[in-house]
């Protein structure tokens, strides 16, 4: 990884800042692997990468730091869900601070935004609409968990740099788009209830709940939006049981007892492994993704014993996965499982691994 100072944000870019920010930022050259769903959201990693990064202890990290990935995802076209082309964005002109005075990016929002679903802003230029960045507006979080970002011309301005793009494409807010993903695991157990290990590594094996997603058929960590004025813990547990449990197609006597069982669930041990930017195709100059990924680990498993799988809302199927490197999973979520085996000390890979460069 390369540190370097990039500089100090411009005071008229943030009205509220009256002096220089002096900002380091971690940058990650991310693979140029296409997008393969029209609804992906994180970056993808190698193994090895993930490994080196996640000894970094990103959360940490972003508590002191701005920690940002380089574009990889954010650059593809066409735009999903439509045949609109990104202007090219060279990687050496990613980065807002070097000049480019002929960036002529391509503006686009989908229409299913612009009809004014409940979960969008109106555009930028209406007169109801005067958004307050870099801050809670109302019940919408528009602060960023990486710091302060640019607004140049009325708009907010992507801080990891240039994406072809300008607009929201397919995402609702100007700004961060914020979700959470809540990865629930257990130990795997043979018939007398003893942890199975590895029978290489001698390592416990781990196991995850997956959703099969609807709109691309990859194998994922079931997540998603948070709602306006929604805290983090609430949205973990809602998309949990909408996605893994179909909470939404419950009775509302089971919903009840549902309820109960959740809050037992994500009352136990858990950590926060990440938090912050993630490189995604629907990201745009104006409007971009931002995630929590938070763990809870049942680890007699007996609280999973009562809150039976089944799939639900954009989830086609649901079940336990033993997690390893052999797992091939949506967007960089296996970035983040590797992470919770880490800290849980549990079988990963085999293999050793190269060795991280400091």
């Amino acid at each position: 990884l390369m540190v370097f100072l990039v500089g100090a944000l411009r005071a008229a870019a943030v009205p509220s800042v009256d002096r220089a920010v002096a900002v380091f930022s971690f940058s990650v050259l991310l693979s140029t692997q296409p997008a393969r769903c029209a609804l992906q959201r994180y970056p993808s990693l190698s193994n090895s990468s993930a490994s080196c990064w996640s000894h970094l202890h990103p959360v940490n990290m972003f508590n002191n730091y701005n920690v940002t990935f380089y574009h990889s995802k954010a650059l593809t076209s066409p735009y999903p869900g439509s045949y609109v082309e990104r202007s090219q964005v060279p990687e050496g002109k990613i980065d807002w601070l070097i000049e480019w005075k002929d960036y002529n990016p391509v503006e686009y929002t989908a229409r299913s935004v612009l009809a004014g679903p409940n979960w969008a802003d109106p555009q930028i230029n209406d007169e109801e609409i005067s958004p307050k960045f870099n801050e809670r507006d109302g019940e919408v979080e528009r602060k960023s968990l990486n710091g302060l970002y640019v607004v140049e011309n009325g708009r907010p301005r992507n801080p990891v740099g240039r994406t072809g793009l300008t607009g929201r494409g397919l995402l609702g807010r100007w700004g961060p788009n914020h979700a959470a993903d809540p990865i629930v695991t257990r130990w795997k157990r043979d018939g007398s209830g003893n942890k199975v290990a590895h029978p290489v590594t001698g390592k416990n094996i781990l196991q995850f709940v997956a959703i099969k997603r609807r709109d691309c058929g990859e194998w994922a960590i079931p997540g998603g939006m948070v709602d306006p004025g929604e805290k983090i813990s609430a949205t973990l547990k809602r998309e949990f049981g909408e996605e893994a449990l179909n909470s939404l197609q419950k009775s509302p006597e089971d919903k009840v007892e549902l309820e109960k069982q959740l809050h037992k669930l994500f009352s136990q041990e858990h950590f926060e492994m990440y938090r912050g930017y993630v490189d995604d195709p629907r990201n745009t100059d104006n409007a971009w993704m931002e995630t929590e990924a938070v763990n809870c680990h049942d680890e007699t498993g007996e609280t999973m014993d009562n809150l039976p799988l089944e799939a639900g809302d954009d989830a086609g199927v649901v079940k336990w996965v033993d997690i390893s490197d052999k797992l091939k999973l949506y967007a960089s979520h296996s970035y983040f499982i590797k992470i919770v085996t880490e800290k849980r000390g549990a079988h990963w890979s085999e293999d050793s691994g190269p060795e991280c460069h400091k």
